[in-house]
């Protein structure tokens, strides 16, 4: 095999510590074969010795995108949509719209992103599915139901149907919710501040550091996910691989991981039926049952998840892409 450099352009570097992020980072560890290195934009003083442009985000990315097809046509240039191209960005935005055009072939992260992807482009999209180590499931409490939500306040994470949940839930339920993320929005954090005050059995932590929230997934018996758009994400991944079933909202992103047939969806802003879930998974009579048959179904989808899988796809791609006829 012939040992590449491979240029990963991410919206969003170490300091953002995000989704992004998080999978430059690891595409960078997985094609440590070849020579990967992540930037922010491109070209920069290295751009010269570049045989393949990975690019995360077809709006945000769009200049790179832009600036690689000027050099090597299509050659080389592959595109990563992320939730916000999918369900926003490629339907009205014109750089999105024209970064789709110029690579040639797209990847989505979950299984229902391609049906997303205007019908001229569908063919040259494939799914690869992120990865996360398999983790050993800690011990979990008996005494209460230890429910975590994970995921930076914003609009699209959906943070505020978790604390209207939170408030529906009799503060002698036996639930207790975990709240890990910075407030990227100010107003979501003063409302995150507000449900803690009133809402015993609710906390807000912050943001931690990516050792201690999966420690705290592990540990939980629920991860909750209440986003309104995503494009595949990681931390659903990390739940499953970990032990920890969890709460999903119906959109995409979400089904497209999990699947079709699985028990554990509530329609997206639907707090009443987050709340239900909660309930009835706390309930001396069948709790245990419904919280274990979601362990199941997660322990099925599992597999899809595993480095050696996600390994195998990216290197089949970086290939395609390298070797494309340098007439098409």
């Amino acid at each position: 095999m012939q040992k590449l450099r491979v240029v990963i352009v991410s919206p969003a570097l170490a300091d953002a510590n995000n989704g992004n992020w998080q999978t430059a980072r690891r595409w960078q560890q997985l094609l440590s074969a070849h020579s990967a290195r992540i930037v922010r934009q491109w070209p920069d003083a290295q751009a010269g010795d570049d045989h393949v442009m990975l690019a995360l985000h077809a709006r945000r990315s769009a200049d790179a995108v832009q600036a690689w097809h000027a050099r090597h046509g299509q050659r080389g240039l592959g595109l990563v949509l992320t939730g916000t191209d999918l369900y926003r960005d490629i339907a009205h935005d014109p750089q999105a719209q024209r970064s789709l055009a110029l690579a040639h072939s797209l990847v989505v992260l979950q299984g229902l992103g391609v049906r997303s992807l205007p019908s001229a482009h569908q063919a040259k999209a494939r799914v690869i599915f992120q990865s996360t180590g398999t983790r050993q499931t800690l011990p979990k409490t008996t005494r209460h139901l230890r429910v975590v939500m994970v995921g930076h306040l914003r609009e699209e994470k959906d943070p505020l149907t978790l604390m209207a949940a939170a408030r529906l839930l009799p503060p002698d339920a036996g639930v207790l919710i975990d709240h890990i993320g910075a407030a990227l929005d100010p107003a979501l954090g003063q409302a995150a501040e507000a449900t803690q005050a009133q809402c015993p059995h609710y906390r807000w932590l912050g943001a931690l550091p990516h050792a201690q929230t999966l420690q705290r997934i592990q540990r939980a018996h629920l991860l909750v996910h209440c986003s309104r758009m995503e494009g595949g994400a990681h931390v659903l991944m990390e739940a499953l691989c970990s032990g920890t079933p969890v709460l999903a909202s119906r959109i995409d992103g979400n089904v497209g991981l999990l699947g079709e047939d699985y028990a554990g969806f509530f329609e997206p802003g639907d707090a009443q039926a987050l709340a239900h879930f909660l309930q009835a998974c706390r309930t001396p009579q069948d709790g245990h049952s419904l919280v274990a048959h979601l362990r199941h179904q997660c322990a099925l989808r599992a597999p899809l998840f595993e480095p050696q899988a996600e390994r195998a796809a990216l290197h089949r791609w970086v290939q395609d892409l390298w070797t494309l006829d340098e007439t098409i």
